[in-house]
């Protein structure tokens, strides 16, 4: 048997994790969208055991540096560095930025972090008998787990020329990570010394109704990481976002400017309005595609039952496998966890304790739902499952913003790493890995990105206030911080211009669902994506521009160069956003250390 969870495959999965949970900030607060962390860090981990063998190193403690990485120990690598890296999904960092937007209070960092660590954990523990409902008797595609493991089959089968293909996708994760750092140095580093720096946009010299099309948001950003976000998308999703930007930014803010509904130009005074019906398109939207699902919801539901010891004829088998999680880690993780939720909800956010014991079995039945939507289509549904939560705790506890948010991060964070480590098990159970093991090397994951994500923003974004801004305009953070306060406070509270945008946007969500899903497959690309577009409303024009671009251009790789398109697309993309994130992060520890100034 190959080895699998090793020292080294922990440790280096924690950094890589560590480095992508830092990035994934960086890229989520520009664009509203987490990356995926498994291709990336399987690429990476390839590349960094190649480097360290490669070394003249001959002494016995660094025998075990060199030894060639196996597949499996990559896979367990890879499942360490997901748990971390993906610690600003599921509405993590949504509800945090969010917390942040509508209070004023920004609660102490390690409970904070305890916070995350634990409801990741609880959707880890959740995984367990899921996985053997959805992977083994269900067997469920589960997309990315099944492309993850077609690329660690690519880069470690020598025969078949891995070693060629592994080299040719890490240079040009390398090539492309060093040209994004180098961009986002000479743009975002000020010092005397600095001989130049270069322009954050480039400015086209047209006028949109009577203003200068800069001060509709619309120009050309020179921020390699939202092309590279753009490329990492489908080509729908992109061109649904520069239809949304060119609409809001074209058409609807000038019309909003003459009619008084907004004080003027600017991305802070445009989505002050924006951001109702852009958040009511995702509502709607993620609303409708629940509700047409509710063969999965039903099946979801009679996968439960189906879980239940006592509706298997062997409910033994699986427990005595060795490479199986056994069955009793489920509700020992949550006797112990559950109740430090709870404490949780109630200390900081003021939810009071017979609600949080609502929310942790409706977390794991959402999470259920959600681990099925994601095997089946790669999206997990946070849109859909994060506003049911909100409005269950709005009637629950009315006026409580901070715990209308926080309730539904308990949901959107169990979800979501039940459905991220559901992705790794899929990738482990082709490749015939142990789902013990990957269990276990989540659970490490969560810890390491749990630990980096709360300092990691605060360095970052050392001031809320300039969340919703143009340098970080957090949308994601705008439709919880909006949802919320409809939920809390009632719509009736917003301005007549605004609620009637809410129910247009409703309304064209819902429609363009039910398009969604009645469009034929092949059709499905003409049709436009709500997501695209609701995003679109709650970010500057300018950085729907740049996706568009990406999204463009890797679609036109995979139409007319297919063979290069899938070995550069993803290594390239990942170095862009890696390089620059990172780098952005560095200018910021230089800034707090005087070397730089802002």
């Amino acid at each position: 048997m190959q080895p699998q969870l090793t020292v080294r495959a922990i440790v280096v999965g924690m950094l890589i994790g560590a480095v992508m949970c830092l990035s994934n900030i960086y890229v989520f607060f520009k664009t509203g969208w987490s990356m995926g962390v498994t291709l990336t860090a399987c690429i990476l981990a390839w590349a960094v055991f190649k480097g360290l063998n490669a070394l003249p190193l001959n002494a016995p403690w660094a025998k075990p540096v060199k030894q060639p990485l196996g597949m499996l120990e990559n896979n367990a690598l890879t499942t360490v560095a997901s748990g971390a890296g993906f610690m600003t999904g599921g509405g993590n960092m949504a509800a945090f930025g969010a917390l942040l937007m509508v209070t004023s209070d920004r609660p102490p960092a390690i409970p904070i972090i305890a916070w995350f660590a634990v409801i990741a954990a609880l959707g880890v523990f959740a995984a367990i008998p899921i996985k053997r409902q959805l992977i083994d008797e269900e067997q469920l595609p589960f997309p990315t787990g099944t492309a993850t493991a077609e690329t660690l089959k690519s880069i470690h089968g020598e025969e078949a020329g891995g070693e060629v293909e592994g080299s040719k996708k890490a240079k040009a994760l390398a090539w492309a990570a060093g040209f994004g750092a180098v961009v986002a140095f000479l743009r975002d580093a000020k010092a005397v010394w600095m001989p130049f720096n270069i322009p954050a946009a480039i400015n086209v010299p047209l006028n949109l109704a009577g203003h200068a099309l800069k001060d509709w948001t619309l120009s050309l950003k020179t921020e390699v990481v939202l092309i590279a976000a753009g490329a990492l998308m489908s080509f729908r999703t992109g061109w649904s976002l520069l239809l949304g930007g060119g609409l809001t930014y074209a058409v609807l803010a000038p019309a909003l400017l003459e009619s008084g509904a907004i004080a003027g130009t600017g991305y802070k005074a445009i989505v002050a309005w924006t951001l109702w019906p852009g958040a009511a398109i995702l509502v709607g939207s993620g609303l409708t595609t629940f509700a047409l699902d509710y063969k999965s919801v039903l099946r979801s539901l009679s996968g439960l039952t189906a879980m239940l010891p006592w509706t298997k004829k062997n409910p033994s088998a699986p427990a005595d496998d060795p490479e199986e999680a056994p069955g009793w880690w489920f509700p020992a993780g949550f006797a112990v966890l559950g109740p430090v939720v709870v404490f949780l909800m109630s200390w900081l956010f003021h939810i009071p304790w017979w609600a949080g014991l609502i929310a942790v079995p409706l977390a794991v039945l959402m999470g259920f739902i959600a681990a099925r939507v994601t095997g089946e289509t790669d999206v997990t549904p946070t849109k859909a499952l994060g506003p049911v939560t909100q409005l269950l705790f709005g009637v629950m506890t009315p006026g409580n913003l901070s715990g209308n948010i926080m309730s539904a991060n308990v949901t959107g964070g169990i979800g979501l790493h039940a459905a991220d480590l559901l992705t790794t098990l899929k990738t482990g159970k082709l490749l015939g890995g142990s789902a013990r093991q990957q269990t276990r090397a989540q659970l490490f994951g969560v810890l390491a990105g749990a630990a980096v994500v709360v300092p990691a923003f605060n360095l970052i974004i050392p001031d809320p206030s300039v969340l919703g801004g143009d340098a970080w305009p957090a949308p994601s953070c705008l439709v919880w911080a909006g949802v919320s306060k409809a939920f809390a406070n009632g719509i009736g509270a917003l301005p007549a211009s605004a609620r009637l945008a809410v129910w247009v946007g409703l309304a064209l969500g819902a429609v363009l669902a039910l398009f969604e899903k009645l469009t034929p497959k092949h059709l499905k690309v003409y049709v436009p994506s709500p997501s695209g577009l609701g995003i679109a409303m709650v970010i500057p024009g300018s950085n729907a521009i740049a996706m568009f671009i990406g999204a463009a251009t890797a679609e036109w790789m995979r139409k007319k160069r297919p063979l290069l398109a899938e070995r550069l697309v993803v290594p390239v993309s990942s170095g862009l956003i890696a390089g620059e994130s990172l780098m952005g992060i560095l200018i910021a520890l230089l800034v707090v250390a005087g070397v730089l100034s802002r």
